[in-house]
């Protein structure tokens, strides 16, 4: 009787899966003429601007995408609208925005 029941037992036995593989992100580490262009000429258009939208649309890694954020910044090019902890936010730079007293 026990040696049936090891035998239907090992039959539905559990296998286990190797769980999902993520494919690696193949980002640059430094910029070429292609990519510092499309930052130059694209980027400030955009409406809503963080490390992490040009990390997906520049394929760069996101250390390089805050340092040209800033950069950005620095020209005039986008406008600062949020700092929190360490997701930064920017818009598109427009008329500057007067404040009536």
């Amino acid at each position: 009787m026990a040696a049936g029941k090891s035998s239907a037992g090992s039959k539905n036995k559990k296998k286990w899966s190797k769980g999902k593989v993520q494919d690696k992100a193949n980002n640059s580490v430094i910029f070429n003429a292609d990519t510092l262009a499309k930052l130059e000429k694209e980027v400030p258009t955009y409406k809503l601007i963080t490390p992490s939208v040009l990390v997906d649309r520049l394929r760069i890694n996101g250390s390089l995408a805050r340092r040209a954020l800033r950069e950005l910044e620095a020209r005039g090019s986008i406008r600062l609208v949020s700092l929190h902890n360490s997701q930064l936010i920017y818009t598109r730079a427009t008329a500057p925005v007067t404040t009536e007293a």
